[in-house]
């Protein structure tokens, strides 16, 4: 219970990125007392890239899952941001920057020797965004 306090206290608590794990039916009633015990006294900002109607997905037998989304949104400012993943965009960049150096160096090689592009661990757009 000292746990649960300690997330009630701060003026504002920030949850990142709910919905990239799923989570037991004890995670889905402590996220919900933590809602409960902050709704309508302090703000909480929460992260994720599922809709509202996905998140059965992520607490598969919660039955608190509608009234911690009930609580959520009510006088709640809800901002979609779409748009390129910062992530993927500075991994591409890396990846395009190490490619040209490699040009660079590999110009005075002989014809036995192959040239060998980085790995990248860049997703499509699909695998990154999931289904819709």
């Amino acid at each position: 219970m000292r746990k649960i306090r300690a997330y009630c206290q701060p003026h504002l608590l920030v949850i990142d990125e709910v919905g990239y794990l799923s989570y037991s039916d004890r995670h889905a009633d402590l996220l919900f007392d933590i809602v409960n015990r902050r709704y309508e006294n302090k703000p909480t900002i929460i992260t994720t890239n599922l809709p509202f109607n996905d998140w059965q997905r992520v607490f598969p037998n919660a039955s608190c899952v509608v009234s911690l989304v009930d609580r959520l949104v009510h006088h709640s400012e809800i901002f979609l941001i779409e748009g390129e993943s910062y992530r993927l965009k500075e991994a591409t960049e890396r990846s395009q920057s190490r490619q040209k150096v490699a040009g660079k160096g590999n110009k005075k090689s002989d014809s036995n020797t192959t040239e060998q592009a980085p790995l990248t661990a860049a997703l499509s757009e699909e695998d990154r965004i999931g289904d819709k």
